[in-house]
């Protein structure tokens, strides 16, 4: 098993910024993935922000040059940083984890734009 702990969530007002964080923890092998999901109410959860195991990212237009997505491969770490926040950003955002065939998620943490 793994858990993920996120944290770095709170309110915002519009134009701010904010740095989540979601350690790994637990039976951890290979990643493959690590990344950042965000469901809004009354909408589908949807991906973020995505690392992969060599690097490279994806990215959702919505966020493309706003939000930079990193790790810290010694802390297992996936870091999220969030610029120049809209109130569309507001959502409950959820790391995620997959290696080989699992999948993990964690808790999520919530994140409000508003002035």
């Amino acid at each position: 098993q793994v858990q993920l702990v996120e944290s770095g969530g709170g309110l915002v007002q519009p134009g701010g910024s904010l740095r989540l964080s979601c350690a790994a923890s637990g039976s951890i092998l290979r990643i493959n993935a690590m990344g950042w999901y965000r469901q809004a109410p009354g909408k589908q959860r949807e991906l973020v922000a995505i690392m992969f195991s060599r690097g490279s990212t994806n990215y959702a237009d919505s966020v493309k040059g706003r939000f930079t997505i990193s790790r810290d491969n010694a802390k297992n770490t996936v870091y999220l940083q969030m610029n120049s926040l809209k109130p569309e950003d507001t959502a409950v955002y959820y790391c995620r984890l997959t290696q080989s065939t699992e999948t993990y998620w964690g808790q999520g943490t919530q994140v409000t734009v508003s002035s």
